[in-house]
């Protein structure tokens, strides 16, 4: 048996290439309370979304392990509900300070939209981007794209209702009614649409084409000795699991934070709620970006789709119920009176994924397609008034 008098250099720098994340969001979480405590919302609102950000990026590895035993279509389940956790929880957050202002409110309708936008365009974009550089052409099951862009069209669509009453007479009593009607429907749907990916469809969200790199580069054989010394590679399911449980917890008790300090800034400076809620979906969603990335790397495409598409649809038909139940709690009533901005730029994103892989296949010039249009929301949104 080797004998371990002290610590290699090889051994430290594995350590913290393993648990950076760890480290930097406990370290993050101190200076956040630190400064949120000591009145410096600026440092404590940095602190705070980088150590949010940190975290989310230890549920993500936690969850491509546990993605990587289940498979698909449950692989990317476990992904897309980790992250939409931690959505919900910073959205909940910034609706519990919507009770001081309207700002924090439009935020929340901002986040909702952007996470979609986000997850679409960005995540989408930048994976796609990466996989055609190395791959000139990916191939994914385009049943997948089909599938998944007409629920989110229709989705769209149902978020569209509210918003249209608007222009009618007595809008104003009918729209709190409307909007628990449309986020009954969207609960329904998604119920409907689990049931198909994992009982009647499976087929439907599995890759046709096998990858040309078997496994993420962290998985091959020169580093099998380090990923057996991953703590969470050692877990069983459940502990791994419950691993996921605590750290969105913790999450949540930064976002506190988060919401707190940063709404005071968002409100001081002017800046817009649409931009608002956009920072906050590329906060939420930063892990999931990573192993897409990792996944259009490894020649995996169809992953990339499963979680790009797949994260959108449950931020719509999860998210928006689950904050149109808790919103009593803040004492607010949550409305689905989307702004035109939002309701367009969903739908025109909807149509853009249709485009770019309803033949199965992707190359970077449709990532960067995806990339030019949310620059081009970005900074509409930070116009947006």
């Amino acid at each position: 048996m080797r004998k371990h008098a002290e610590p290699e250099p090889a051994e430290l720098q594995e350590f913290i290439t393993d648990y950076w994340d760890i480290m930097a969001g406990a370290l993050s979480a101190a200076l956040a309370f630190f400064f949120h405590l000591s009145g410096h919302p600026y440092m404590a609102t940095l602190f705070a979304g980088l150590g949010i950000a940190s975290f989310s990026f230890t549920v993500s590895e936690i969850a491509e392990i546990l993605a990587e035993r289940l498979q698909e279509p449950y692989a990317s389940f476990v992904l897309t509900f980790s992250a939409v956790a931690v959505e919900i929880l910073l959205l909940f957050m910034i609706l519990l300070e919507s009770s001081h202002g309207s700002h924090g409110l439009e935020t929340v309708k901002g986040g909702i939209i952007s996470a979609v936008i986000v997850d679409m365009n960005v995540l989408l974009g930048i994976a796609v981007f990466v996989g055609g550089l190395r791959f000139k052409e990916q191939e994914h099951n385009e049943d997948t794209s089909s599938t998944y862009t007409t629920i989110l069209l229709v989705s769209s669509v149902l978020l569209l209702v509210p918003s249209l009453l608007q222009y009618s007479k007595g809008s104003i009593e009918a729209l709190p009614i409307a909007s628990y009607i449309i986020a009954a429907l969207l609960m329904i749907y998604y119920v409907s649409i689990f049931i198909f990916q994992t009982k009647t469809h499976i087929h439907f969200f599995k890759s046709t084409a096998r990858s040309r790199i078997f496994r993420m580069r962290r998985k091959n054989n020169e580093e099998s000795d380090h990923d057996e010394s991953y703590i969470f590679e050692r877990f069983p399911n459940i502990a791994n699991f419950f691993a996921i449980f605590i750290l969105i917890f913790i999450i949540g008790i930064i976002a506190e934070i988060f919401a707190s300090d940063g709404m005071k800034i968002a409100e001081e400076f002017g800046i817009s709620a649409a931009l608002s809620g956009l920072m906050i979906a590329i906060i939420s969603v930063s892990p999931e970006l990573f192993t897409a990335v990792k996944a259009a790397k490894s020649d995996q495409i169809q992953r990339v789709v499963n979680i790009a598409m797949g994260a959108s649809t449950v931020s719509i038909l999860l998210t928006v119920p689950v904050l149109m139940m808790l919103a009593p709690f803040a004492g607010l009533h949550l409305t689905l009176d989307f702004n035109s901005l939002q309701i367009g730029a969903l739908i025109l994103t909807v149509i853009l994924a249709w485009k770019t892989t309803d033949n199965g296949e992707t190359n970077y010039v449709e990532g960067i397609s995806h990339l030019m249009f949310f620059f081009a929301y970005a900074v509409i949104a930070a116009f947006y008034h």
